[in-house]
C-alpha cells in the first residue's frame, strides 16, 4: 500500500531538512570550500581551518556519512574530496544568495546612520529623566 501524498511530502521535506542541517556548520561549510581547488589531504584541511583533529575528523565524518564527500586513502594519508560537482554549484548560489542579502543590510545600515546624522538622539531613553 502506498503512502498518502501528504505523509511522500512530508518524508521529502524531511529528507531535505536533513541535508540543510548537514551543511549547518561552519567548519563543514568550509571544508567544503576547500575542496572545491580538488582533493586535499586531512593534513592539508587542518593547516586551513586551524581547528583540532578531532573535531574535523567528526565534521568529515558527518560530510562523508552524507555522501557529500569521498574520502580515499593513499598510504597513511587520507585524502577528501568532492563525491560532484553540484555541491560548487550549491555553494556558488549560496554566495550569490548572501552577497545580496549583506548588500541589502549594507544599504540599510547606511540609511541609518544618515539617517541618526541627521536627527538628536535623546539623553536618554524614556525623556528627560526630571520626572
Amino acid at each position: 500500500m502506498e503512502a498518502p501524498p501528504g505523509r511522500r511530502l512530508g518524508e521529502l521535506y524531511q529528507v531535505k531538512a536533513e541535508f540543510f542541517r548537514m551543511l549547518g556548520h561552519p567548519v563543514r561549510i568550509r571544508v567544503l570550500e576547500l575542496l572545491q581547488d580538488g582533493p586535499t589531504p586531512v593534513r592539508g584541511l587542518l593547516a586551513e581551518l586551524g581547528v583540532e583533529p578531532s573535531s574535523l575528523s567528526q565534521q568529515l565524518a558527518v560530510l562523508r556519512r552524507s555522501g557529500i564527500v569521498t574520502a580515499t586513502r593513499e598510504g597513511s594519508t587520507v585524502v577528501y574530496a568532492l563525491a560532484g560537482g553540484d555541491v560548487t554549484d550549491l555553494l556558488r548560489a549560496a554566495r550569490r544568495i548572501l552577497t545580496g542579502l549583506l548588500a541589502d543590510r549594507n544599504l540599510l545600515l547606511a540609511e541609518l546612520r544618515a539617517a541618526g546624522s541627521e536627527q538628536p538622539l535623546p539623553d536618554a531613553v524614556g525623556g528627560s529623566g526630571t520626572g
